[in-house]
């Protein structure tokens, strides 16, 4: 691991403030199923975000996949709000492929029903 886990070109996380934990990963066995830790958990030291990754790899893998997912996670976490969506009215030919397939719909439901009175 480096000094600092980069998030973008402005944000950095010291490794000082990571925590990692190692464990047995759970799910189906194999010949090292009780004997490698090949689950590994990166948590913030102040707890607020947890990213887990626990496929069956080495603790060397697992920790560069945990430190990508958590990457991910906060470059998302720190992107800018999308612009808010534009109301827009539905166009007339969409409004009419709805109504013909409600319709269509309804018609065989109709042909299904048991007309013996």
């Amino acid at each position: 691991m480096s000094d600092a886990l980069i998030i973008n070109d402005r944000d950095a996380i010291p490794c000082a403030e990571l925590s990692l934990r190692f464990s047995r990963s759970s799910g189906p066995g194999g010949q090292g199923v009780n004997t490698t830790d090949s689950r590994v958990e990166s948590r913030l030291v102040d707890g607020t975000v947890t990213v887990t990754s626990s496929e069956q790899r080495s603790q060397l893998q697992n920790r560069q996949s945990a430190e990508r997912r958590l990457v991910d996670l906060l470059t998302e976490a720190f992107a800018p709000p999308a612009p808010p969506r534009r109301k827009t009215k539905p166009s007339r030919s969409s409004v009419d492929k709805r109504i013909k397939s409600k319709k269509r719909r309804g018609e065989t439901k109709r042909l299904r029903r048991n007309t013996d009175d």
